[in-house]
């Protein structure tokens, strides 16, 4: 049991290491890099395609990483928005490390982004450990799912910066108890922020880009990366 404990704080600290190599390259960039994290089919890719969607209309620059074990599936669908989308596939691995990031993003076109998105391999548990260099996690919880998923799976809403409530248009047709939830999320970390979204019905994606917004904002006059 040692030897593995000591294996995983190797692997953990090389990882860190790079991440922070590519924290330092995406500040000189200038770049906001967030990192989305959810379990399967909680609708990352959809929102996503909403937030490309609504970037089309603004001058700011963006571009996405995608992981996934198989398949460019999800690169394939968020190309069509105009922006640069890369898959990354891990072939396996249930989560994205930083050395996959690092590889990843030699293949962007040259020239500075304001905003570089990493959809996570669909997990909630292994991904939370991993730094990949971002200035936040956001934990992505479908209402379709258990609202008791905080408690259950603390590391991530520990470490996220922001917790997107999402599908919640289908709230109505759940036994979804968004109250606890939150109230659950931020026992878990208190100053956890929360949006709600649906990429279908109202209230749309309008709080998370605005979140974005606000956090490009803050790195711009910061000067520098945020850490999560």
């Amino acid at each position: 049991m040692a030897e593995r404990v000591e294996v995983r704080e190797n692997v953990l600290k090389e990882n860190d290491r790079i991440a922070g190599e590519l924290r330092l390259a995406l500040a000189g960039r200038g770049t906001l890099c967030l990192n989305l994290i959810s379990s399967p089919g909680a609708g990352k890719t959809s929102i996503l395609e909403g937030t490309l969607e609504a970037l089309r209309r603004t001058p700011l620059r963006a571009a996405v990483l995608t992981g996934d074990i198989q398949t460019e599936r999800d690169a394939d669908r968020l190309k069509r928005y105009g922006f640069p989308a890369f898959q990354i596939t891990t072939g396996g691995t249930c989560h994205l490390d930083a050395s996959m990031v690092q590889r990843a993003m030699a293949r962007l076109p040259a020239g500075d982004l304001d905003i570089l998105f990493v959809e996570n391999v669909g997990n909630l548990v292994c991904p939370a450990s991993y730094d990949l260099g971002e200035d936040a996690k956001v934990v992505v919880l479908s209402v379709a799912e258990g609202d008791d998923k905080p408690l259950k799976y603390p590391g991530i809403f520990r470490r996220a910066r922001l917790m997107m409530l999402h599908k919640i248009d289908l709230l109505p047709h759940t036994r979804f108890d968004r109250d606890a939830a939150i109230a659950d999320a931020r026992r878990v970390n208190p100053g956890i922020e929360v949006v709600e979204t649906s990429c279908v019905a109202e209230p749309g994606l309008g709080a998370w880009t605005r979140w974005i917004e606000q956090r490009l904002s803050e790195k711009r006059q910061a000067g520098r990366p945020a850490r999560d």
